[in-house]
This record gives structure tokens, C-alpha cells and sequence, in this order.
């Protein structure tokens, strides 16, 4: 039996008893939150404490209330122990964030782990460049930041090229692939940004976009506007917030004056009403919190929980 004739088998046995309406009213109860989807939570949120007790972690996670986690390339469980544990704590994995160098190395492998873990999207991070040696360095972190901070238009127009190899592969395997976003893709080039030329040079139908609302507005730009602009490309939200009085800027971890302080959500300068708005007008098929270290003021599974209990309060 085919999954469209079972949920028809359903809906008929359901609807002598049950009106339309009732069904409709008890699935918005069952999800009680913004865009009548499971509240997800990006396990990047708590990289420390997956790292040291991945199992006790991801069973704080669910017994908040999360139901869909996103999986970050710096997880050091197998897959195959991190799909019994999202198993075991009733979580689900619809997309999982990779590396564009780990994809184009060896791609088949990436995607056999997806389909394992049960996501449907493979999202790249963050760009690359075309010539490896530019990251050499005593300091590796620091050389990976100088390089996402010093992209060059023809790097973008060269990731473009290559996120659009890779998706084509990536949907011929049933799979879809995305960007997601910081705040440096929106430097400026003469007229346009390093975001909206990847935009304009990318098919479409090869790959979908996960907007991080926090990283946008830190960049100085509206969310909103970006989901009204192209709604059939997004398809996931990343959804953080930082303190009142932060300057906009387009470096990434710029720690100069008026730099951006991370903080829970509903304590912090974004307004997600009118976001949750403009994606309830889109084709968003799942959100997630991500809120961005340090925890200085609680441990990251205190303002989790602040940061779900927000998102629930939007509902009402």
C-alpha cells in the first residue's frame, strides 16, 4: 500500500466521526507553536555537552519539549549510534549541516549518512574557496575566519558553480541541497552582496536556502524581506537573538565596539512575530533554535529551555 492510499484510509475512517474542522484544530493543539511545526533546537546550541554526554544531552533536549534536532558537522558520535539515540528520545533529524569540502570530497559517503540519520536536506554551512592554500597558518581557526571574511566576488560566483554540481548529484539521490547563512555573505560588491549573487547564479531547484534570522539582521538586513522576495526557496529558519545595541556588520566574530551579544530568545532586539509571519507565507518545513555561545550567563540547556518556553508563548 502506497503512503498517499494509507492516509486516505484514514481520513475516510476518520471523517464519520471526526469534522474536518476538529482535525485541523487538534493538530494546530498538538503543535502549539509558530508555523504549526515541531519546535527543533540546532545541536551546534550544545556542541560542549553533546561532545562529553551526547545521550544524557539529547534526552534534556526532548524532555524540554524539542521534537526535531539539526545535526552539526563537529558531532563526534557514529551515525549509527546517533540515529538509535534520536530513536530512543522520539527525536527526528529532517537536516543535517555539512562542509562543502567533505561533500566534494566524497559526497556518497555524506549522503548515505543522511539517509541513515533520516534527513531529507544536506545544508552547507559555509562557503569554500577554490585554492585550499589560502587557509595555511600557525592558527587554523583564525586563517578559516580570515577567508569567509575576505571572500572575493568570483569566490562566490565560483561557489555557485560548485553548490550547483553538487545539488544536481545530491537530487538525483532523492535528497535536496541548501545554504545557510551567516552575516559576511552580505558585504558589499558595487551593488549587490555575496548572498544575493549566490542567490542569483544558483538553480533554484538545486539548492533551497535555511535562513539564519539572527545572522541577517546582525548584517544589517530585514529577514522579512528576504522571505518575501524568494518564498519558494526557503525551506528552513534558524531563529537566535542578540541584545538591544549591537552595531550591524558584516565580519564574522567581530569583537570590535557594538559587537553582538548572543542572548535567549524574547530577551534580545528581534521581533519573530512578524518573521513567523512572512514564513507562514513561504515553504518553511521545519525551524530551529540556535542560540550562539558563550552561555555566561546560564549552562546552554538552562536557555534552551527559556528559548523553547518563548517559542511556545508565541502561540498564544
Amino acid at each position: 500500500m502506497s503512503r498517499n492510499q494509507s492516509r486516505r484510509s484514514f481520513l475516510q475512517g476518520t471523517v464519520s466521526s471526526v469534522s474536518a474542522s476538529q482535525l485541523l484544530l487538534a493538530a494546530r493543539s498538538m503543535n502549539a507553536n509558530p508555523l504549526n511545526l515541531p519546535i527543533g533546537l540546532q545541536l551546534y546550541t550544545v556542541g560542549k555537552e553533546m561532545d562529553s554526554d551526547p545521550a544524557g544531552t539529547l534526552k534534556k533536549v526532548a524532555e524540554i519539549g524539542y521534537k526535531n534536532v539539526e545535526l552539526s558537522p563537529m558531532g563526534k558520535t557514529p551515525v549509527s549510534e546517533m540515529k538509535k539515540l534520536l530513536a530512543d528520545n522520539g527525536l527526528k533529524s529532517p537536516s543535517g549541516h555539512f562542509m562543502l569540502p567533505d561533500l566534494m570530497k566524497d559526497l556518497q559517503r555524506n549522503l548515505d549518512a543522511a539517509r541513515e540519520i533520516g534527513q531529507e536536506d544536506v545544508i552547507v554551512t559555509v562557503p569554500f574557496v577554490a585554492d585550499p592554500s589560502r587557509l595555511q597558518g600557525a592558527d587554523q581557526m583564525a586563517a578559516f575566519l580570515h577567508m569567509l571574511n575576505s571572500l572575493t566576488l568570483d569566490d562566490w560566483k565560483w561557489n555557485a558553480e560548485q553548490f550547483n554540481k553538487i545539488g544536481e548529484q545530491v537530487k538525483k539521490a532523492g535528497l535536496q541541497l541548501g545554504y545557510h547563512n551567516h552575516n559576511f555573505e552580505f558585504k558589499k560588491y558595487g551593488s549587490t552582496t555575496g548572498y544575493d549573487e549566490f542567490l542569483r547564479l544558483t538553480d533554484p531547484n538545486l539548492v533551497k536556502l535555511e535562513l539564519d534570522c539572527g545572522w541577517v539582521t546582525v548584517a544589517g538586513h530585514d529577514p522579512v524581506a528576504y522571505l518575501d522576495k524568494f518564498p519558494d526557496r526557503y525551506r528552513y529558519l534558524h531563529i537566535k537573538d542578540f541584545k538591544e545595541g549591537f552595531t550591524p556588520r558584516t565580519t564574522l566574530m567581530d569583537q570590535n565596539p557594538g559587537a553582538p551579544v548572543p542572548t535567549e530568545l524574547g530577551r534580545g532586539s528581534i521581533d519573530y512575530r512578524r518573521i513567523f509571519a512572512a514564513a507562514n507565507k513561504t515553504k518553511i518545513r521545519a525551524y530551529y533554535v540556535e542560540q550562539e555561545p558563550p552561555f555566561t550567563e546560564m549552562p546552554a540547556l538552562d536557555a534552551i529551555k527559556i528559548d523553547y518556553d518563548y517559542l511556545k508563548s508565541l502561540h498564544s
